[in-house]
């Protein structure tokens, strides 16, 4: 039988015109599909329209910037996202993360090693969920607002749930603290970064009562935290 599949679509969002053609080329000899615009305002209208599966995102574009269109990108979508960037002292905002990407590449780079990103991003981000019914270790109900894990209820505070939620429904995802501490609370209280530190130690600590075996959350040096346990599956 035919395979009628559709190939994954890539953003490319490049002024350079010879950068731009570069990754095109490389792209669509990888299998891809893609979508080139050169300028910033182009984008949020675009995705809006016809999203893609991920974007490439040079930080200094005409129009509006790269990190001003990322934080705009995640107001309405996950779509992977990954900064390009030749301006060295953007390393470090870039490597907390906490404009919501999920990744960086420095100018000047090997087309292949875009590739191998884009392929290993697209895996880890679009791994499917398991259904219920494929007895997933972790099953998550948004509905009861319950979690358990093992056919055990987990006694999660609100807070907790929406941590294990976020973490687990990413797997491989790093999430920096400032992203975590968004997704836990609804009414936009200040609070430190080591909060999200303590709610992760509590939501160990009650996972590992079922299974002190298992490595769930590891703590990403600098960066922030990723699941490293099995998807979960979400009802």
């Amino acid at each position: 039988m035919e395979n009628t599949t559709l190939p994954q679509q890539i953003m490319i969002v490049e002024d350079e015109p010879k950068l731009g053609q570069l990754l095109v080329d490389y792209l669509q000899a990888a299998g891809y599909d893609t979508c080139w615009l050169t300028h910033g305002s182009e984008v949020v209208p675009a995705v809006h329209q016809h999203p893609p599966a991920l974007i490439l995102l040079d930080l200094m574009l005409p129009g509006c910037d790269g990190l001003t269109i990322c934080r705009e990108l995640r107001r309405f979508t996950d779509i992977p996202v990954v900064m390009v960037t030749a301006k060295i002292e953007e390393i470090d905002r870039l490597l907390g993360l906490e404009i919501g990407a999920d990744d960086y590449i420095c100018k000047p780079y090997s087309p292949r090693e875009v590739v191998a990103r884009v392929k290993t991003i697209l895996r880890r981000c679009h791994r499917p969920l398991a259904p219920p019914e494929a007895d997933a270790l972790l099953h998550i109900d948004e509905t009861r607002f319950q979690a358990s894990y093992q056919g055990h209820i987990l006694d999660l505070t609100p807070v907790e749930f929406r941590l294990l939620k976020t973490l687990a429904c990413h797997p491989g995802k790093v999430f920096s603290r400032e992203q975590l501490l968004n997704n836990l609370y609804d009414d936009y209280r200040v609070v430190t970064d080591r909060t999200t530190d303590s709610h992760i130690k509590n939501l160990r600590r009650k996972l590992e009562q079922i299974d002190s075996e298992k490595a769930f959350i590891r703590s990403v040096y600098g960066m922030g935290y990723r699941w490293e346990a099995e998807p979960c599956s979400l009802s």
